[in-house]
């Protein structure tokens, strides 16, 4: 018994003594490296690096930018399962240690003792969260003293679900997935809180080697390793045998998931990036902004569609060029061969497919996956060959007239699902809306697609708008004393001008001219001998200044004849942007892409404050002022600073858009382009059946750019199509022809469900029966007498005669004064 007491004596002084020499030991080691150790406090601060996220207005998501993809979570954003298996993977007494596991470290010693090497570091997720976020992974003593060290200093910091909250939104998980959420979405395209146990398992398996329990590039190894931590919550009393049963029968189904974009505008997206980058730096792609543009997803994904179906029509009515490359089949492994179809990329649904076998019904193909395809001769009989821009050769008689074994071509499925061979387009285009009221623009597309070619035609191009050009100058003319009822001549004429390059004939584009002709017919018919009078009767200069007040670019717009047929250059979204004036009543209005930008936490950094249309605030302003609003000489200007994203903590002050068109003759311009359609260039629109619709077909010489821009009062696009390297679009290809189809097949879509608003005259201005010839008042019981808008002070006083009158007294004064 004295032995036993004598012993127990022992040990417990050596117990003491060791308690004590370690807490020493703890303190000195705590005390020598504590110079070298970082502050803990600054894990409350932390800000993980999550990339920029663009969102349509509607909240889809458009693009993701930046190295790491994560979407940090909260503790209660966590399900409860994925904490269980991320305990039994990696520490099961989390909730109970004080930041280290004694168990586990006491392994880890006797593993080294064993081996003579460092096996397993018996890390807690404390001591991983220290080793994330402060220290490097080398396997040293010391580096493992001080992650020790770090862990308590955590633990009396911060709380478990603190703890827990970094440490799942900071590991690293593969395929640039950082954090569990970030992992969810690439490996399983859901959120964490959608997933099953079974794929919440597997992705608790991926933090201790991301590559090697990789369920996309090693799938065995993977759910090996799920299965093992099913093992584990079923040993621990996490989960019941059947849901352990379930889940570990469960096939894996992870695969690659890009960022879950919703909305395909990558033209946008990288818009806004730009804009981005310019206000933020490269911290843009790090600190987890996320900005709301104005567009809308509907609109954007037809004009996507609109744009893409013109162009291709334009490639298959002149003909097939032939395929994209020949592979020698014979002479290459089918490995080999599909390794060759690989290097060819698919853009905008146009699938490369290898040409395997061709018969009398059709061909063969083998895809990119490696399937089998069948192109019918259905699919294929369209192809006559391209011979030149205006001619294609003969029809195809049978598929080997098109295709050949080891062609490698492109294949797309059409409207009723078939297989179908196409091309991809030679030609480009451009399609742009935007709300004529601020400015905000609702859909941008800048090519067939981006993939294919980044340069953005819709900003980026600059091109002869053509006739697009005559809605500015017939506005300039009602602004200096002009009425739809004015004749100009529509006759030959010879210009001698150095700034043409000597002498000039200008024509009508079907080479005819109509003698007299009413301002209003001249601009629904596209009279090019009308346009070139009406601006030597306003003077180059004074026109010129005018169509710059809509938001051109001066050093783009020659000061000559020229002007008035469209020799400017000039974008898309400009082009766009100046028709928004027809369609508002007469206000210019600013372009705008991004509405707001917000931090990481959610909180509201900066917020659009365009320029806005607001006929009320005009007629107070001018009441108050004491002035009339009938011309344009009342404009209320903008007083708000010029940038449009403002700081959400300032309140901004309203900013109105400026008038540049007078009340009354931006009806009458409105209701000319209205004719565009209903009597002129533009009728193919009439297929929309609506009565508020307005705009103006363009074609430039030798129809290198084709045009059509349009309106109602809700919404204002532009189609623009042309070749990169301007060159003649071929015979047959007109503003009418090429760009109003795209209009039309966006705006029925885009105006789905949006009621009609015909304008209504102002006052001030009346309609009266005139004479078509001669534009004055028509004469009592005149048969072809037609209703024409005034200004009331520009109403006819003169009445054309009737026959009779003519017979008794011939006219001897000229009719027209252009």
């Amino acid at each position: 018994m004295r032995i036993l007491k004598r012993l127990f004596k022992w040990f417990l002084t050596l117990s003491l003594i060791g308690v004590f020499t370690g807490a020493a030991a703890l303190g000195g080691a705590y005390l020598y490296f504590s110079p070298e150790m970082p502050d803990v406090q600054t894990l409350r601060e932390v800000k993980f690096q999550t990339p920029l996220r663009i969102y349509s207005a509607d909240d889809k998501l458009i693009a993701e930018f930046g190295e790491k993809k994560r979407v940090p979570v909260t503790f209660d954003q966590i399900p409860d399962d994925f904490i269980k298996a991320l305990q039994a993977a990696e520490d099961a007494r989390f909730f109970e240690h004080f930041g280290i596991d004694i168990k586990g470290l006491s392994r880890a010693a006797f593993q080294l003792a064993s081996t003579g090497r460092i096996q397993s570091g018996g890390s807690t997720i404390t001591m991983q969260v220290a080793k994330n976020f402060f220290l490097t992974r080398e396997q040293t003593f010391k580096r493992k003293f001080v992650e020790i060290l770090l862990s308590l200093q955590i633990e009396q910091t911060l709380d478990k679900q603190e703890i827990m909250e970094l440490y799942v939104n900071k590991i690293y998980l593969g395929h640039r997935s950082y954090g569990i959420q970030a992992a969810a979405n690439t490996y399983y395209g859901k959120n964490i809180n959608e997933l099953s146990l079974a794929q919440l398992a597997m992705i608790a398996g991926l933090p201790k080697a991301p590559s090697a329990f990789n369920p996309i590039t090693n799938p065995e190894r993977a759910k090996e390793r799920r299965d093992w931590i099913l093992g584990r919550m079923l040993k621990l009393g996490y989960i019941d045998q059947a849901r352990h049963d379930m889940a570990v029968n469960t096939p894996v189904s992870a695969r690659y998931h890009r960022s879950d974009i919703e909305l395909d505008a990558p033209y946008i997206a990288e818009m806004v990036r730009q804009q981005l980058f310019e206000r933020f730096g490269e911290d843009v792609y790090t600190d987890g902004y996320r900005a709301w543009t104005t567009i809308d997803s509907r609109m954007q994904t037809e004009a996507i569609q609109a744009l893409r179906r013109g162009l291709l029509d334009y490639t298959e009515r002149h003909g097939y060029r032939g395929a994209e490359a020949s592979i020698d089949i014979q002479a290459l492994s089918p490995a080999d061969q599909l390794n060759e179809l690989k290097r060819h990329s698919s853009f905008a649904g146009l699938e490369p497919a290898l040409v395997v076998s061709v018969d009398e019904s059709g061909a063969d193909l083998l895809d990119r996956e490696g399937n089998t395809l069948r192109l019918d001769w259905n699919g294929i009989k369209w192809a006559r060959p391209f011979r030149s821009i205006h001619w294609t050769g003969p029809e195809p008689k049978r598929p080997a007239d098109v295709v050949q074994p080891g062609d490698i071509i492109r294949v797309m499925n059409d409207s009723e699902g078939n297989l179908k061979l196409t091309q991809m387009p030679n030609i480009q285009g451009a399609l742009t809306a935007l709300d004529p009221q601020d400015g905000a623009i609702r859909s941008l597309v800048g090519g067939f697609s981006f993939y294919h070619n980044k340069f953005n035609r819709a900003t980026q191009a600059y091109r002869q708008p053509g006739s697009n050009i005559k809605p500015f100058l017939y506005t300039a003319a009602l602004e200096n004393g002009f009425t739809p009822a004015s004749i100009i001549n529509d006759a030959p004429v010879v210009f001698h001008d150095v700034s043409l390059e000597g002498t000039w004939r200008p024509e009508n584009d079907n080479g005819e001219f109509n003698g007299p002709t009413r301002l209003r017919e001249a601009l629904y018919r596209s009279r090019n001998l009308v346009s070139i009078r009406l601006m030597r009767a306003l003077g180059i200069e004074q026109a010129r200044e005018f169509i710059l007040k809509f938001g051109f670019e001066p050093d783009r717009f020659p000061a000559n004849l020229s002007l008035s047929l469209g020799s400017a250059s000039a974008t898309p979204l400009q082009v766009v942007t100046g028709y928004a004036a027809f369609a508002n009543g007469g206000f210019k209005v600013e372009p705008y892409l991004i509405s707001r930008i917000e931090d990481a936490e959610g909180n509201l950094l900066l917020q659009a404050n365009p320029v806005r249309v607001c006929k009320a605030c005009e007629s107070e302003a001018a009441i108050t002022a004491g002035t009339e609003t009938t011309e344009s000489t009342a404009a209320l200007p903008p007083e708000a600073p010029t940038d449009i994203l403002q700081p959400a903590d300032a309140t901004p002050a309203p900013r109105y858009a400026q008038r540049i068109i007078s009340p009354r003759n931006a009806f009458l311009i409105q209701d000319i382009m209205n004719d565009v359609i209903n009597r002129g260039t533009g009728r193919r629109a009439l297929a929309l059946e609506r009565n508020d619709l307005a705009g103006k077909t363009g074609t430039t010489n030798e129809q290198k750019d084709v045009w059509f821009s349009g309106f109602n009062p809700h919404l204002v696009a532009t189609a623009w199509v042309g070749f990169d390297q301007p060159s003649p679009l071929g015979r047959g290809e007109y503003g009418s022809s090429r760009a109003l189809p795209i209009w039309i097949d966006f705006m029925e879509d885009a105006l789905d469900g949006v009621p009609e608003e015909p304008p209504t005259a102002p006052e001030g201005v009346v309609r009266v029966m005139i004479d078509p010839a001669t534009g004055k008042r028509a004469y009592t019981g005149q048969d072809n007498a037609m209703s024409e808008y005034f200004r009331t002070e520009d109403v006819p006083t003169e009445t054309a005669r009737s026959p009779e009158q003519q017979m008794q007294a011939p006219a001897t004064e000229a009719i027209f004064g252009y």
